[in-house]
């Protein structure tokens, strides 16, 4: 397995390098034991204990393969002009390019359309999205009293699907408000006065605003749980209970994750009817990904990652920090020696973070420092590299940190740092 063991070749000068020299040798080139370790948060004596877990030896069997076309055989039943939805709909998605459905959007689509209940088991990037949308805006649109309530687990996802709804959607006087946290709730308790027909939100906000008797989880028909074991590895189970204790009895209901663990299914149990259940297999995300371990030896990691921006390739890179401070600390740092790049996590306002992913989905910027926030549910385009600066907490943090790099049938490389 390749390791990069470069001595410094940095043209930077040292004015920064100080500051972490001193921090990063508590462990910057610390050799872990074991696959699971803990540190104290801030490096504290006493401190809150933090599981870390180290992918070395995951790496070392890791190697990078050709990428499968998975769905090269893949031969759908439909075409999205074969579906029995509105015309004026079917315009937005010709508009869109979207001509034969991905797997889950091929056999989730006709059911939702049925009305029946729904549990899809597909990874982040299948195309899930569309696969409620498209039935539910072509729902809305027969009936115009039917109110959709989407929950995904961070605001990014929010957002995302709001702006899918939006072009699919398009001049179809089909109306929608996004609840989250970050923004103002007054605003979006006037937008709700205003009546939409789907409502996306977190778990915590839409919570909130039911508390203070805002929303109301009768009202609506239709839900649509995404991403369910993110919600529920984020803390959500309570917020997610309740929201479902509140939702009217007739209704239709959608429940998609990535995984099935023993909580998702007794969250599942509790929310469908005679569901249909789809499981869209495909392959590890490893598969695209080469894996490769970057030891520090002692040295400053900011040195060692500007020495990584600065080489071939490193076009668009995301790395990954394990705290809000220290991410916003390395961002600042990597700034003031000229790089382009920005940080995303939870104590940005949500107009700085939602400027930062546009800009790195714009190709405005090297490089995006972040915390776990962005690990799942966001489609990003063309990362070339994910940088593990620092290791994360679980095995299943690792693998949807790297899957953000060798998405649809590409090539990625994966860097963690030792």
């Amino acid at each position: 397995m390749r390791q990069f063991n470069k001595r410094s070749s940095s043209s930077f000068g040292n004015r920064n390098s100080g500051g972490y020299d001193r921090r990063s040798k508590n462990g910057g080139g610390r050799s872990f034991g074991g696959n699971y370790s803990s540190r104290s948060r801030g490096g504290k004596k006493g401190g809150m204990k933090q599981t870390i877990f180290d992918p070395t030896s995951l790496i070392m069997q890791s190697g990078v393969r050709k990428p499968k076309q998975t769905q090269e055989n893949f031969v759908p039943v439909n075409q999205f002009i074969d579906f029995d939805i509105a015309e004026e709909l079917k315009k937005n998605i010709i508009h869109k390019k979207y001509l034969t459905p991905t797997p889950i959007q091929d056999q989730v689509i006709p059911h939702v359309l049925a009305g029946r209940d729904v549990v899809g088991v597909a990874k982040t990037g299948t195309g899930k999205t569309a696969a409620f949308l498209v039935p539910m805006i072509n729902k809305v649109l027969n009936n115009s009293e039917e109110k959709v309530l989407i929950v995904v687990p961070t605001r990014e996802l929010a957002i995302q699907v709001r702006d899918e709804l939006a072009s699919f959607a398009f001049g179809l006087r089909i109306y929608s408000t996004v609840c989250i946290g970050g923004s103002s709730i007054q605003r979006q308790v006037d937008s709700l006065r205003m009546g939409q027909h789907f409502v996306i939100g977190t778990p915590g906000r839409i919570k909130d605003l039911n508390q203070r008797r805002k929303l109301n989880f009768d009202q609506f028909t239709n839900i649509i749980l995404d991403e369910v074991d993110r919600m529920l590895d984020m803390g959500f189970v309570k917020d997610v209970k309740m929201i479902i204790d509140g939702l009217a009895e007739k209704r239709q209901s959608l429940f998609f994750s990535a995984t099935m663990s023993t909580k998702v299914e007794e969250i599942m149990g509790g929310f469908l009817t005679n569901p249909v259940s789809v499981t869209i297999k495909t392959q590890q995300s490893s598969e695209n990904i080469e894996q490769k371990i970057i030891k520090v030896q002692g040295r400053p990691k900011i040195e060692v990652l500007k020495e990584l921006l600065v080489s071939e390739n490193f076009e668009k890179v995301l790395v990954f920090g394990r705290t809000k401070r220290g991410a916003e600390t390395l961002s600042r740092q990597l700034q003031d020696n000229g790089f382009k790049v920005n940080a995303i996590h939870g104590n940005k306002t949500q107009s700085q973070r939602q400027k930062a992913l546009k800009q790195f989905k714009a190709n405005q910027l090297q490089a995006l420092i972040a915390t776990d926030v962005v690990a799942r549910g966001l489609d990003i385009d063309d990362v070339t590299h994910v940088i593990n600066y620092d290791l994360p907490g679980s095995y299943e943090d690792y693998i949807h940190r790297i899957g953000r790099t060798g998405r649809a049938n590409k090539t990625g490389i994966a860097l963690t740092f030792i």
